[in-house]
């Protein structure tokens, strides 16, 4: 029987600090089943979730501890499961794309939250407009849309929603 368990690092960006994390749940009997690795300022931050039996799992967590100490990293982790796929959902990739302001992802994640939409994956940055230099937001999020909603009004309610706040906006199957 299979175990799953989330990793998630915090540390200071290191070239080999992907390499020495991915070794040691490899050395542990364990395999990566997904990996999420950005830079943040300074930072690296990784989610890994890791598949194993009991035993290989055990073994991870106890290593954790010593790669935390030698790469000052923070780690937490903890035990899953894999998640049941459901047939009633359907994958949308949205986009949106505006000058720079506070309060942009509340209100996105907020319009999906109250129509019980779930976020799947979301990717934020920020960068100033070519030949102007404004500051500008953009965003990628996939979220499951239930089948009984209707897409057509759905989207037209993000459409109005993000005109409403002077956002650019595209709301598409995701492939």
């Amino acid at each position: 029987m299979q175990n799953y368990l989330v990793i998630s690092v915090v540390g200071s960006n290191h070239p080999g600090l992907v390499d020495t994390c991915a070794t040691a749940i490899k050395d542990a009997g364990c395999s990566i089943v997904d990996c999420r690795m950005t830079v943040l300022g300074t930072e690296c931050a990784m989610l890994i979730l890791v598949t194993g039996t009991w035993n290989a799992i055990v073994k991870v967590e106890d290593t954790l501890p010593k790669l935390s100490a030698r790469w000052d990293l923070q780690i937490v982790t903890k035990r899953t499961e894999i998640r049941d796929h459901t047939n009633d959902l359907m994958p949308y990739a949205v986009e949106v794309v505006s000058a720079d302001r506070p309060g942009i992802v509340s209100d996105i994640a907020h319009f999906f939250t109250v129509r019980n939409i779930s976020i799947e994956d979301m990717y934020t940055s920020t960068y100033s407009a070519m030949h102007t230099g404004t500051p500008m937001f953009s965003l990628h999020m996939t979220v499951s849309v239930p089948t009984t909603n209707s897409i057509a009004a759905l989207r037209g309610e993000f459409i109005e929603f993000c005109d409403q706040l002077n956002l650019d906006s595209i709301m598409e199957p995701a492939k």
